[in-house]
């Protein structure tokens, strides 16, 4: 037994590939759960127009000087002798919404408040996600998983390509997101906020939107433990028994909550959007909060 306030180091090392077999065979459930929480939502769900290169009338509006003349609507301009105008259309070659899910071992964590593990619930909202911006007519993508596509059944080939790719919990190269593009991040961030912002960096470079989802179990928010507690790292393997949990209760507390504030901050800065789903919640409400966020000012710093 290892003596109070010990760190001590896991011996046995961990399957990935084991892990990988069973999140396999839990995908067509969570398929099933993300098309539940889909038809949950869907009533309220539409798709995001904006101008661009289309063949889709969108809008008329004044021609502005140094604009190419070929956009010029002569037709229309004719109606009124003092203003020419532009005839505006619908962006059909719609941008890619990049989508991915943490998948490290820290996700795999649920406890006895929680209805599921932080990794089913953010493949649920991912595959949800997919399956509400696929009936939209939008491209989607998994970074180093998936190529942009758009079809009708975009959650269940992206469900698919994740039962079957290879065991990873690497963070994936955003160098593959363009300008004009979003991505939706599914995570419980426990890493310090500033590797999490090293790792989201080249998104806010190109230009990009990113929304990011924290996962997060009602344990890891209010650590609910007293007494003699060991307590185990999922990532390093390093475990730490502490005599009187309680009494680390209000610092952990403090410090977990300050890093939601620091990711968050930046976040909006950035014009992005945070949004917080505990597993002990519908998954539902974070998908509407990320839909609002990916739908109003679209045309904000594009």
């Amino acid at each position: 037994m290892a003596r109070i306030g010990e760190v001590t180091t896991q011996v046995e090392t961990r399957d990935a590939l084991a892990r990988a077999r069973t999140r396999a065979a839990l995908v067509p459930d969570l398929l099933v759960e993300a098309r539940r929480v889909v038809n949950n939502v869907i009533a309220g769900w539409h798709g995001r127009r904006r101008r661009g290169i289309g063949e889709n009338f969108w809008q008329f509006r004044p021609y502005v000087d140094g604009e190419a003349v070929a956009r010029i609507d002569w037709r229309r301009s004719a109606r009124e002798e003092d203003h020419i105008y532009v005839r505006d259309r619908e962006w059909e070659a719609a941008h890619t919404v990049w989508l991915w899910a943490d998948r490290s071992p820290s996700m795999l964590f649920r406890s006895s408040q929680a209805d599921v593990s932080k990794e089913s619930r953010a493949l649920v909202l991912i595959l949800a996600l997919a399956e509400l911006l696929s009936r939209s007519g939008e491209r989607i993508a998994w970074p180093g998983l998936s190529d942009p596509f758009a079809a009708r059944n975009g959650a269940e080939r992206l469900a698919q390509q994740i039962a079957h790719a290879e065991p990873t919990t690497a963070r994936p190269d955003l160098t593959v997101v363009r300008r004009f593009s979003d991505m939706v991040v599914a995570g419980d961030f426990l890493d310090s906020p500033e590797e999490t912002m090293r790792w989201l960096d080249p998104l806010a470079r190109v230009g990009a939107r990113a929304h990011l989802i924290e996962v997060a179990d009602p344990a890891e928010e209010t650590f609910p433990y007293s007494g003699r507690t060991e307590f185990h790292d999922p990532e390093t393997g390093e475990r730490l028994t502490a005599g009187r949990a309680e009494t680390l209760g209000e610092d952990y507390r403090r410090l977990y909550l300050a890093r939601r504030e620091t990711l968050s901050r930046w976040c909006k800065k950035l014009g992005w959007s945070y949004t917080v789903n505990h597993t002990d919640r519908l998954a539902s409400e974070a998908l509407i909060g990320v839909h609002t966020a990916m739908t109003s000012e679209m045309d904000v710093g594009r």
